[in-house]
């Protein structure tokens, strides 16, 4: 009896081509009564339908190994890397990838149970905390708008109060970002979802977006071999700004005359991993786990001085994981940076 750990492509083809091999002979030599032909055509099958099941399941499955690397991996391939998915990634083992994936969620258990922990605890105190600011934030925005008009002529006094107006605007923006943030996670901003094809919103992202594109002469458009279209279910207009929240951001740390691409990938029947890459400045490995959360800034190339709220990337987490969904980075310093995440297929 064999054991079935030990099963591998090639094996499995070599027992299904003996398998029809053996009807279809057995059948030949019943209708034509000629044993030595259907020996002939016996031995033909065997070589022919190894070869075909062969690489059939080789390009199937190393394609599925390959999009595992890609949700697993917080690397952003080079020309190298990719080479190595190409080129070696295909000799591992099934086996020897379910244990790279096994050692990968043991070595993040320990890190999500501690967020599991401290969750409850920070969704209470931000809820808490946007609602307290709203009522002075507000109050004090109201004042400065009858205020304002009062002052018809350039003046110290007018340049101040705008220059208070404009950051209590950025306050009032804050504070909307904070309050989406906690409706998402206690589930008061329900999901409208929709079938849509995912490429067609990219592209009217990209669309949306083309002048800031075009300031730093960054084209984008869907990656080579994604174009097929694919349906998804999920609230199109979350998902949009999520990707407008990327493609901002692509944008922004994206290298002048660079590239954005739009990937879109089938991982299995029920999921869909859309990837938003960018050949940027990138973000240093040690910052990567830390992205996503509200406020967080990296020190090189991402300061405030760039603008922005830093809590984009947290909204962007927090939709995709109010679908039920992942969301993930891949990124190497001066390579770019890769943000995927999952929808449901339709």
């Amino acid at each position: 009896m064999f054991k079935t750990k030990n099963l591998s492509p090639q094996y499995l083809s070599f027992i299904a081509a003996i398998f029809i091999s053996l009807v279809v002979g057995f059948i030949f030599a019943i209708v034509t009564n000629d044993f030595l032909l259907s020996a002939a055509i016996f031995i033909g099958l065997v070589i022919s339908i190894f070869l075909f099941l062969r690489y059939i399941l080789n390009w199937f499955i190393y394609r599925k190994i390959k999009l595992i690397y890609k949700l697993i991996y917080t690397t952003k391939a080079n020309k190298k890397i990719e080479s190595y998915y190409k080129y070696i990634l295909p000799k591992k083992s099934i086996d020897e990838v379910s244990d790279e994936v096994e050692k990968w969620a043991v070595q993040h258990a320990t890190e999500i149970e501690i967020a599991n922990r401290n969750e409850v605890f920070r969704k209470e105190f931000l809820q808490n905390l946007s609602h307290e600011l709203k009522t002075p934030i507000f109050a004090i925005q109201g004042y400065l708008e009858a205020v304002l008009p009062e002052f018809e002529t350039e003046s110290i006094s007018k340049r101040f109060l705008n220059n208070a107006f404009k950051n209590v605007e950025r306050m009032v923006h804050l504070v909307d970002n904070l309050d989406e943030i906690s409706r998402l996670e206690t589930g008061e901003q329900p999901l409208q979802k929709t079938k849509f094809v995912i490429q067609d919103l990219c592209n009217e992202v990209f669309e949306d977006l083309s002048i800031k594109l075009q300031e730093r002469n960054i084209k984008a458009s869907i990656k080579q071999g994604c174009e097929t279209p694919i349906n998804v279910l999920a609230d199109k207009e979350k998902i949009r700004q999520v990707l407008t929240n990327l493609v901002v951001n692509a944008c922004k740390y994206g290298k002048q005359d660079g590239t954005i691409y739009a990937g879109v990938y089938r991982t299995d029947d029920t999921n869909v991993l859309v990837e938003i890459s960018d050949n940027g400045i990138g973000i240093a490995e040690e910052h990567l786990s830390r992205i996503f959360e509200r406020f967080y800034r990296t020190d090189a190339g991402r300061s405030r001085n760039t603008g922005g709220s830093g809590l984009g990337l947290a909204i962007c987490k927090h939709i995709i994981e109010a679908h039920g969904k992942t969301i993930l980075v891949r990124s190497t310093p001066n390579v770019g940076t890769t943000i995927a995440f999952t929808l449901d297929a339709k």
